[in-house]
């Protein structure tokens, strides 16, 4: 008798993602928070009680309505009154394994089937050598994404191909942290070898896995994903990932793809979200988010339908800075750490978010080839000095730090 296909997300998870996942407010609800000023309606979002901020006052401050330099002064502030006014960066290296993938997204311009121009699918001895050199360079981090190839097994199982994948990793760099697999890769792995995800986070645990990347978060709008990833995980899903990967005690980053057919009530939502989603991990004694990425949506090689749409090859950056600020202020306490995407923005972009709510200046790469691929400009690779340049030219501290912001030893420092 063939027994049932396992449910990967446990019920507990899908139903506190459900209660998590807040929906983009009508254009209403913001009505009686539109005269109000800026800086109160800045104070407004505060809550000590620890509240999620009010949906229509959080709509209010994203609708374009309010002024830049008003934004940018009170994220400014809170990142000082939150981080400090030090600028932080990691050394590390992005190992991009395979871009075979299943799935056919809207935006991306990295995917490939076996066998196309331009698919790859990285061995082990090549991905040891990286590791090794990067650790040499200085790395503390590894970071590993790649599409969702289902050939990527070991004795007929996923999960022990990634597990294998991890441990190589070690070999090579030993003790280096490892920044691995999207809530979108955890879940495929699941639904392949057909077992729980909480045994796969477990198993990959042990592995060596450190802490996960937030992508594939994309927007946290349903609406927004039926037209821009439909295959994708959704965005309930994507939640319930995340609470299982927080309640294992490992830290995730968080991040929102933006610039592109969404709207300022689907980011107010994405945003709330997140708040929703940290409230529950810190209420579960456990790290949760180790800081918010925003990433501006590159359209040069994107699929020409969603291409045309957006009218748009590069990001605006004006509008950028400006999504910056919005993101400092509504994540408010709850989201320590900010960081601007060097690869998506170019190096000047990222220094001056660091003036609109950032905090960290992101890390060195060494290679990178999602965005690139997709038609960024910033390049591939920072050097330290390059990232400490960033933040002394705007008079600030800077410091290297781990992964998950802890402080490296002053001997570690390069030159």
């Amino acid at each position: 008798m063939t027994r049932a296909p396992v449910r990967p997300i446990a019920p507990w998870a899908w139903r506190e993602a459900g209660a998590a996942l807040v929906p983009p407010p009508p254009s209403s609800a913001a009505d009686r928070w539109r005269s109000i000023p800026t800086a109160e309606l800045i104070a407004s979002l505060a809550d000590p009680n620890g509240q999620l901020p009010d949906p229509g006052a959080a709509l209010a401050l994203c609708s374009g309505d309010q002024p830049a330099a008003a934004l940018q002064h009170g994220a400014d502030g809170l990142r000082r009154q939150l981080a400090g006014d030090t600028v932080s960066y990691v050394i590390n290296r992005n190992l991009n394994f395979t871009n075979h993938c299943v799935k056919h997204c809207g935006f991306c311009a990295f995917r490939r089937d076996a066998g196309a121009e331009g698919a790859f699918w990285h061995g082990f001895e090549l991905l040891q050598e990286k590791a090794r050199t990067a650790q040499a360079w200085g790395a503390t981090e590894l970071c590993l994404q790649g599409g969702l190839n289902p050939l990527a097994r070991e004795g007929g199982s996923a999960l022990r191909y990634y597990e294998t994948l991890l441990a190589a990793l070690l070999e090579a760099a030993p003790g280096i942290h490892l920044h691995a697999f999207s809530p979108q890769e955890l879940l495929f792995i699941a639904e392949q070898d057909d077992c729980p995800l909480d045994a796969v986070i477990q198993r990959l645990r042990e592995a060596g896995l450190g802490s996960v990347p937030g992508t594939a978060a994309e927007v946290l709008s349903a609406q927004v994903r039926r037209q821009l990833c439909p295959e994708k995980l959704s965005a309930r899903a994507w939640c319930a990932v995340v609470l299982e990967v927080h309640r294992h005690g490992l830290a995730s980053t968080a991040t929102l793809m933006a610039g592109h057919i969404e709207a300022a009530a689907d980011r107010v939502a994405h945003w709330l979200t997140l708040v929703g989603l940290q409230q529950r991990a810190w209420q579960a004694g456990v790290a949760g988010f180790s800081e918010f990425v925003l990433l501006p949506f590159i359209g040069a090689a994107a699929p020409e339908p969603l291409r045309r749409r957006v009218g748009r090859d590069q990001p605006d950056h004006a509008a950028m800075l400006a999504l910056t600020a919005q993101a400092r202020l509504l994540l408010g306490h709850w989201f320590v750490n900010h960081q601007p995407s060097w690869v998506k923005l170019g190096l000047d972009g990222a220094t001056e978010a660091l003036r609109w709510g950032c905090n960290d200046i992101g890390g060195t790469l060494m290679e990178e080839h999602i965005t690139t691929m997709a038609g960024a400009t910033g390049g591939t690779s920072r050097t330290p000095q390059e990232l400490r340049a960033a933040a002394t030219s705007l008079g600030r501290p800077v410091r290297q730090r781990t992964t998950l912001y802890g402080s490296i030893a002053a001997e570690a420092l390069p030159a």
